[in-house]
């Protein structure tokens, strides 16, 4: 049976929530000094960015994986755009490493509709059934809920309040945590929160506007080339669900790819 690799990102999902750790406590005890050059701290910084993050009722969530591992690998992902919110609903792409093709999500509530490109199938079926197998279902959205075993992955990188919960459950920030000086990322002025550990450096970069929302989480070093990028605070999700003579059920997939 195909792994069907696009709809079981559990792996992708996991990615995202180890990049979240970094938006994890402040160490706990009196409030850190603002430093030189005036003020709030880097630790200040970080858990006012950690507090929106957390308060936020949706946002937009760019995610980018340059390592060596996801970019030559099928079955991770390089990248999600996706826009999602606290109710469960969410919209936006993922992209496949290794050239396997990109996939539209739609998700409300527990409702999921994927619409793999033809890169995708091509990457999902080679070594399988021809692509002629699957002609009544390319180039639709396939449908199904979360309680899918296929589908289940996604409800973790497609989920805000998943995000959030794992934004609070990490490791204390190390007092190690470094203020750089205020620069600009596309366009956005921010200020860099950085520390190193594990052979990583870790950087927040968070908004330079009084608000202080975390605009960008990465991660470097060895292997390893991660980002999530936050806009869109608090803006609506609209959701464009898919009309049903656009659809398959997902147990017709399952169906045809099994040969039964």
């Amino acid at each position: 049976m195909p792994r069907i690799h696009g709809f079981a990102i559990a792996t992708g999902a996991a990615m995202t929530a180890a990049t979240m750790t970094l938006l994890s406590s402040p160490p706990s005890g009196a409030a850190a000094p603002a430093q030189t050059g005036g003020g709030p701290s880097a630790q200040q910084l970080a858990a006012q960015a950690r507090a929106g993050l957390q308060k936020a009722r949706s946002v937009h969530l760019g995610y980018a994986d340059r390592g060596a591992q996801a970019t030559t690998s099928r079955t991770l992902p390089t990248a999600m755009d996706l826009s999602l919110d606290q109710g469960g609903d969410c919209t936006g792409t993922l992209t496949m490493g290794g050239h396997g093709g990109t996939v539209q999500i739609v998700k409300r509530g527990t409702d999921v509709w994927l619409k793999p490109d033809a890169a995708y199938w091509k990457a999902e079926l080679a070594g399988n059934r021809s692509s002629s197998t699957t002609a009544s279902f390319q180039n639709r959205y396939i449908h199904g809920t979360t309680s899918s075993g296929l589908l289940s992955g996604i409800a973790s990188a497609c989920d805000l309040k998943s995000l959030q919960q794992v934004a609070t459950g990490g490791p204390a920030l190390p007092s190690s945590l470094k203020k750089g000086a205020r620069t600009a990322l596309g366009g956005t002025p921010v200020i860099p929160l950085s520390f190193r550990g594990n052979g990583l450096t870790s950087t927040l970069y968070v908004t330079a506007d009084p608000t202080h929302h975390l605009y960008r989480a990465a991660q470097q070093g060895p292997g390893t080339d991660l980002a999530l990028t936050f806009t869109g605070y608090d803006r609506p999700v609209v959701l464009k669900i898919p009309p049903a003579n656009q659809t398959v059920d997902i147990s017709t997939v399952q169906a045809q790819l099994t040969g039964g």
